[in-house]
């Protein structure tokens, strides 16, 4: 949900700049029935209708991206990939496309898959790429402040470590799994309670049960904390506690 926001955050930043990239007032209607879409249907439908009528639109990348992330809203991840790498082959350094890619693929791939190592080389590359990438971008929009995009670059750059802490989870490789949750955590400009969850899971996964319960507090003490991350966060604390009275 985090790229969602932020990438219609973006664009929505980006609307009173429009009129300088779009070729047309029909164009710029286009573009702006996909901004202003409320629902995954919806803005799929006119993502695809934007591309039908202008090809070589400059926001083919964004827009392409964006529909991925409604694939995504809908469960349907392989859709979500196949929109995220057309968006990355209309822009190669697109890092919210790197992002979603890289993401939907380890989420999705399974330990005992035949083409893992495939999958998960491909995940990991980009989400190193989008973190490298992310670390020069300049502000897509003069109209966000330095410290609003300063945040935003946190955020995602902390998203691509989460991507990488569940790939060494595939792999069950717990170091560094921890590190790169712990680093999602920590450099965070708004960590996400659901990465504690899964560093909880990792820490106690080496039988670090005082960190592990320390993290699950962390994330139950995160305001608006959703019921689902809530009850993971308890039952992994609990889980712990387990863990430990039995070491």
């Amino acid at each position: 949900m985090r790229m969602k926001f932020v990438m219609v955050g973006l664009l929505a930043a980006g609307a009173l700049v429009m009129a300088q990239k779009v070729k047309s007032p029909k164009e710029g209607q286009a573009v702006q029935a996909v901004l202003s879409a409320t629902t995954p249907d919806d803005r799929i439908a006119a993502v695809d209708s934007l591309l039908a009528k202008y090809k070589d639109t400059e926001f083919k990348s964004v827009v392409l991206e964006m529909a991925g992330e409604a694939y995504q809203q809908k469960g349907d991840s392989a859709n979500a990939i196949v929109y995220g790498n057309r968006a990355l082959e209309a822009d190669a350094k697109n890092y919210q496309a790197m992002l979603l890619v890289s993401g939907q693929l380890a989420q999705t791939t399974k330990q005992f898959d035949l083409d893992k190592d495939e999958k998960l080389k491909q995940g990991t590359k980009l989400a190193n790429d989008a973190i490298a990438t992310l670390a020069t971008a300049p502000k897509p929009n003069p109209q966000l402040t330095d410290d609003r995009w300063a945040g935003i670059k946190k955020d995602l750059i902390a998203q691509g470590h989460e991507t990488l802490g569940v790939i060494a989870s595939i792999d069950k490789k717990w170091d560094a799994c921890i590190t790169e949750f712990k680093t999602a955590v920590d450099d965070a400009a708004t960590p996400e309670p659901a990465t504690m969850v899964r560093l909880s899971i990792a820490y106690a996964n080496v039988k670090k049960y005082d960190e592990a319960i320390a993290m699950a507090d962390k994330a139950l003490a995160v305001p608006g904390v959703s019921d689902a991350v809530q009850k993971a966060a308890e039952a992994e604390k609990q889980a712990a506690a387990k863990g430990k009275a039995q070491k």
